[in-house]
């Protein structure tokens, strides 16, 4: 066992005092879905509806599924359901930060590499020019990211970064300690490498809430507080269709449907084939109260770059369109048993740590007050990634796994899904739904309370990376042979 090292963050706690002063106000509530104030309501389904394309699930994925179906099929029946409300779960919670990544993990080959990068890029750009041409009523800010060494280890890694983005063609800047300082006054900041392609900034919660007026405004029919209970599959007394078989306070009701695509996100599969290859796991945010320009103006971040260190248990942060910092990261829980709870969303633990880690970040906050503590639970998988896995002959479609990937990785899945129900019409296949790498389903994790052990000894070994110099133990090691990669 290595020497234990103190991490930035444990070397320059503030005083208890500042954390208290700055949690003392804050409200168990998410910031975005605050801001967006009082969204459009969507009846619940109160009787049996057929549908050419029916959509399971109100947050990105099912969004851009519904709309991107209406879109290519002006004339078909869609019908979106939602268990509660358009982006309540993840899609609503989240950061903000639209990247052009597509996956965490996998082993794709070289060639597949670069047209994941390439599509990414083109997905990125596509969804900004949805919310251009579908006059989205919510922030679009192309303001790239930056990288950061909080670290002297990870400096080697910020540096292999930039070789590798030089290689790629793709935009980039690396900044040493001073440039990085003197952009973003942050005493952790040991190095930064800026990407000004390679995200865009939005609000989770309106996004979502547009999303959904776009839809609608194109005639898909959506039903909030509507769950579904059971998936019938064709051939069992449906008359070739799809049932779904939902229940809401208006009552029992059915869909049937010609194809269905499923965006259930953290909750549990319909397909019982799919039901453990993802599980849910928290991520915990919190957001300062406004700051003013004197504030702003000592902390420099003129560029309103998302920003996230390199440490394996991560913080991402951005700023706000009224100058507060969301901050998130670092934790990311899983409880056992695999259920997705609200009491799950209050643990005072995390939201204390990430005060801690703000204050440490931006000591020029002492004083703050933070306004809002939450979580939200995003579905993961065993590969670090989202898959397309499918049943009923390819009719159902089922698009999971985008922990941390968020807006793009949903939009490029729903098109996906979409793609391939042209598949079965007779349509060639298209490049992206063609990629390899798209139809390796991850391996299933194993019944309690292997999974819950598992994850925990996952945690453990990346919290003792970050405390060893990133040195990666064996069972990190070994989970990188299987191509889980460093987003474990």
């Amino acid at each position: 066992m290595g020497h234990r090292r103190q991490t930035v963050f444990e070397r320059n706690v503030p005083a208890r005092s500042v954390v208290d002063h700055a949690l003392a106000s804050t409200r168990q509530a998410v910031f975005w879905q605050d801001d967006l104030g009082e969204p459009a309501a969507y009846p619940a389904l109160s009787a049996r509806v057929r549908a050419d394309v029916a959509v399971v699930g109100a947050g990105y994925a099912g969004l851009w599924a519904a709309l991107r179906a209406r879109q290519r099929h002006p004339g078909a029946r869609v019908v979106l359901i939602e268990g509660r409300s358009v982006g309540w779960a993840a899609s609503g919670r989240g950061p903000g930060f639209c990247g052009a990544r597509l996956t965490h993990g996998g082993r794709p080959d070289a060639d597949e590499r670069a047209a994941l990068t390439r599509l990414g890029q083109e997905h990125l750009a596509a969804v900004g020019s949805a919310v251009a041409e579908l006059g989205l009523d919510c922030p679009w800010e192309r303001t790239g990211v930056v990288d950061l060494a909080v670290e002297p280890h990870q400096i080697d890694w910020l540096q292999d970064a930039a070789g590798a983005a030089a290689r790629a063609g793709a935009p980039h800047t690396l900044l040493d300690r001073a440039k990085v300082r003197a952009e973003i006054a942050s005493p952790t900041y040991e190095a930064g490498l800026v990407r000004p392609d390679a995200v865009a900034l939005t609000h989770p919660a309106r996004l979502a809430a547009e999303l959904a007026r776009a839809a609608s405004a194109l005639g898909v029919e959506i039903f909030e507080h509507t769950r579904v209970t059971r998936l019938v599959p064709p051939g069992r007394g449906a008359h070739g269709d799809v049932v779904l078989r939902t229940t809401s306070p208006a009552g029992e009701a059915a869909v049937r449907a010609d194809r269905v695509v499923l965006g259930t996100g953290a909750f549990p599969a319909l397909p019982r084939r799919y039901r453990r290859h993802t599980v849910p796991v928290y991520d915990y945010a919190i957001a300062t109260e406004p700051l003013s320009a004197e504030l702003l103006g000592a902390i420099g971040w003129r560029g309103r770059q998302g920003l996230r260190d390199l440490a394996h248990r991560a913080h991402r942060y951005r700023l706000t369109a009224d100058d507060r910092i969301v901050f998130g990261g670092h934790d990311a829980v899983y409880h056992y048993g695999g259920r997705v709870r609200r009491a799950y969303e209050n643990r005072p633990e995390a939201s204390r740590r990430l005060a801690e880690h703000l204050l440490t970040t931006f000591p020029q906050l002492e004083g703050v007050r933070l306004t809002h503590r939450w979580a939200g639970a995003a579905g993961v998988t065993t590969g670090c990634g989202p898959f397309l896995g499918q049943a009923a002959g390819g009719r159902v479609q089922h698009v999971a796994g985008f922990a941390g990937l968020g807006v793009v990785a949903t939009h490029f899945a729903a098109e996906v899904a979409l793609d391939r129900f042209d598949v079965l019409d007779g349509a060639a296949e298209t490049e992206r739904s063609a990629l390899r790498t798209l139809r390796q389903v991850p391996a299933p994790f194993p019944p309690e309370p292997v999974t819950a052990a598992g994850l925990r000894a996952v945690g453990r070994s990346l919290d003792g990376a970050d405390h060893g110099h990133g040195r990666r133990d064996v069972l990190l090691r070994s989970l990188d042979a299987l191509g889980l990669g460093r987003d474990t």
